[in-house]
């Protein structure tokens, strides 16, 4: 599923991507951004939000995540009825996001829970919004299953480079990640894949999870870069934080090397200064989470994004 050229027909290895992270910082922007308004109306910004939908009691020992029975964070809810799913997705259009994202703790989800957030997909997608949802690993026929229910993007990050992905988690492997993304493309939904920093990685574990994406054939529609959030309970708990210029110039790489995604500033915006988000948009992101809510994690609350969307003349897509 990997390929070394991009869509633009430009060889994305290791080495490249290297090279733009060692530019200098402002002709790094000024690449990615202009790389950006060739590809995306540049004062656009497309708003998804995020509702976990089952929290909880997974059986993976993801070291970032406070959902796993592993750790001692004591996040736990069960799958949640329909009616309860299409409420909250009703509520996010009428907040002005036009992407509901729907995620549940599992390592793969067995065939009657898979059934019941077919039907949740269904009934959101009758509301006018894009679909997606994040269940963990899939089987050929669940990818079919959720694609005949109108599902539209399936969420799967690869978290990590291939170097550091074993240090982070060892209940499965990257193989299992890249299979499950293998069997959604088959069948026709769009890929939402991306990473998370700020997990003990080095720089050159962020060059290795760029090349990565940037090599998927095809590249991901969507590309949510993370930055940890370190929750109590958890063994990142006490990660030290990524400097926030590496924030902004891992955003900007990926704009360059998946020139047509949208890239999403996801997780951590809660702890982002307004100034350093504008950099971010300014970069090439072009995709958030809009919301008080990332699964079991805290995010600015609507009021103050539409603020500063207003404040920065970016307009809803």
């Amino acid at each position: 599923m990997t390929n070394s050229d991009t869509v633009s027909g430009r060889r994305i290895d290791k080495a490249q991507v290297r090279e733009w992270f060692e530019l200098p910082f402002f002709e790094l922007l000024h690449r990615a951004h202009d790389t950006h308004r060739r590809h995306f109306p540049g004062q656009r910004i497309q708003r998804s939000a995020l509702l976990s939908i089952k929290t909880g009691g997974c059986s993976e020992d993801c070291g970032y995540c406070a959902q796993s029975a592993r750790h001692h964070a004591h996040a736990r809810e069960p799958l949640l009825d329909t009616q309860t799913i299409v409420r909250h997705a009703a509520q996010a259009k009428a907040a002005g996001a036009t992407r509901f994202c729907m995620g549940a703790a599992w390592r793969a989800p067995k065939d009657k829970d898979l059934e019941r957030v077919a039907e949740a997909v269904a009934a959101v997608k009758s509301l006018g919004l894009e679909t997606c949802v994040t269940l963990g690993m899939l089987s050929p026929p669940q990818a079919t299953r959720l694609k005949e229910a109108g599902l539209d993007y399936y969420n799967h990050n690869v978290d990590t480079s291939p170097e550091h992905y074993g240090k982070v988690i060892t209940t499965h492997t990257l193989s299992d990640r890249l299979r499950t993304l293998e069997a959604v493309r088959e069948v026709g939904i769009k890929v939402c894949c991306g990473g998370i920093i700020g997990m003990g990685e080095t720089r050159e574990d962020r060059i290795s999870m760029l090349a990565l994406l940037a090599g998927l054939d095809p590249q991901p529609e969507s590309v949510p870069i993370n930055q940890l959030i370190p929750i109590p309970g958890t063994p990142l708990a006490d990660a030290p934080p990524v400097d926030p210029f590496e924030l902004v110039r891992t955003i900007a790489v990926a704009r360059l090397a998946l020139p047509r995604s949208y890239v999403r500033l996801s997780a951590g915006r809660s702890q982002m200064s307004d100034e350093l988000q504008a950099l971010c948009f300014y970069a090439g992101a072009n995709s958030l989470f809009y919301g008080e809510k990332l699964l079991t994690a805290g995010n600015p609350d609507v009021a103050h994004d539409d603020e500063l969307l207003a404040r920065l003349d970016l307009q809803p897509e």
